[in-house]
């Protein structure tokens, strides 16, 4: 665990007011220690353990702090749930379709198709989203594991 960048993230918080409390210094330990991109649920559960009387409405309200703080992301692909991710730089996710699991990848930011886009439509690009989809590696071994019978 990145222990400077929990610091510097709680730091950035109490900069705007925002008090530590026990359960939101956990709710962000674990998004900043978390390789996936947890749901509120996620969360909930790996925490309830230590904060038996937290609830999914505490986790909610402390990742929309968060999201406000520019601390985390909100990611919502489909009918899914969303997800959080906390790596702030500019990155990319591949997104496999029968599992549901996220992959972030770095590529070249597409700054020119921003400036392509806003020169044919006239409109002022605020930002963009890319987003991959497939099969992960998992779900490819699984399905070539499978009897051909069971295949759809």
């Amino acid at each position: 665990m990145e222990n400077n960048r929990l610091n510097r993230a709680v730091e950035q918080l109490k900069s705007t007011g925002v008090r530590m409390t026990p359960q939101r210094y956990a709710i962000l330990e674990y998004l900043l220690t978390s390789l996936g991109h947890p749901t509120a649920d996620d969360i909930y559960k790996a925490l309830e353990g230590r904060f038996p009387n937290m609830s999914v409405a505490t986790v909610y309200n402390n990742l929309r702090v968060f999201k406000e703080a520019g601390l985390v992301r909100e990611l919502t692909y489909g009918d899914s749930s969303s997800r959080f991710d906390a790596n702030m730089h500019e990155h990319y996710h591949i997104i496999c379709r029968e599992c549901g699991k996220i992959v972030d990848f770095e590529y070249p930011s597409l700054i020119k198709v921003e400036e392509e886009a806003a020169k044919v439509t006239g409109f002022q690009v605020e930002n963009h989203r890319m987003e991959i989809y497939g099969r992960c590696r998992s779900c490819q071994e699984q399905e070539s594991k499978e009897p051909l019978a069971n295949r759809s």
